[in-house]
């Protein structure tokens, strides 16, 4: 599990990467603030971020909103560490901006861990979520698709009850010339029959 470690005291940033590595995390990346994260982000995914509240530049509130911001990538965690006091406004701050977990500093080793586990969990269940999603049984012949109550819907329902996207229906050029032509050629030779009956 790759772990990014954001903390912009020199100290401070070589005691949370030696007791990431302590507890048996290798694949420890440290960076000096947000700017730098965002940055390292892009370059390579973490799946883990353990960052520092107050740092200059982009702090780690604003870290985590811009982290939850990215559209087309993996869950990341995100741990908060801060010397302010973990009272309910603090904590409630950090939630809203979209930290998974808060810890006050000095660091505890076996806090820290606790936390780590269940990143881990988590973090292995929206993997598996995310693949369930993934596959979507539709019908080879109609097209519906089968949600998870096991009952087949237009796949325009299906989508649009989870995205809530709205959907305007047109004719491809292939399906007019197979489907729509042959109709009207078929509603003209019928117009014509009762004519010519009638003569």
């Amino acid at each position: 599990m790759k772990i990014l470690a954001v903390e912009d005291d020199p100290v401070a940033r070589k005691v949370l990467v030696q007791a990431l590595r302590r507890l048996g995390y290798e694949d420890v990346t440290e960076v000096r603030d947000g700017m730098e994260a965002l940055a390292q982000l892009e370059k390579e995914p973490a799946r883990v971020i353990v960052s520092d509240w107050i740092m200059p530049g982009i702090d780690g509130l604003e870290l985590c909103r811009q982290v939850r911001a990215r559209l087309k990538s993996d869950y990341v965690y995100f741990i908060l560490l801060t010397s302010r006091e973990a009272d309910i406004e603090n904590q409630r701050e950090a939630i809203e901006a979209g930290v998974d977990d808060f810890l006050v500093k000095p660091l505890d080793l076996q806090e820290l861990w606790m936390r780590l586990r269940v990143a881990e969990r988590i973090l292995r269940y929206a993997t598996q979520v995310q693949q369930l999603e993934a596959f979507l049984p539709i019908c080879s012949y109609c097209k519906k698709v089968r949600d998870d109550q096991n009952y087949w819907q237009q796949i325009e329902g299906y989508i649009n009850a989870r995205t809530g996207s709205e959907f305007s229906h047109s004719v491809c050029p292939d399906c007019y010339q197979r489907l729509i032509v042959p109709e009207l050629e078929e509603l003209k030779r019928k117009a014509v029959k009762p004519a010519v009956e009638r003569q």
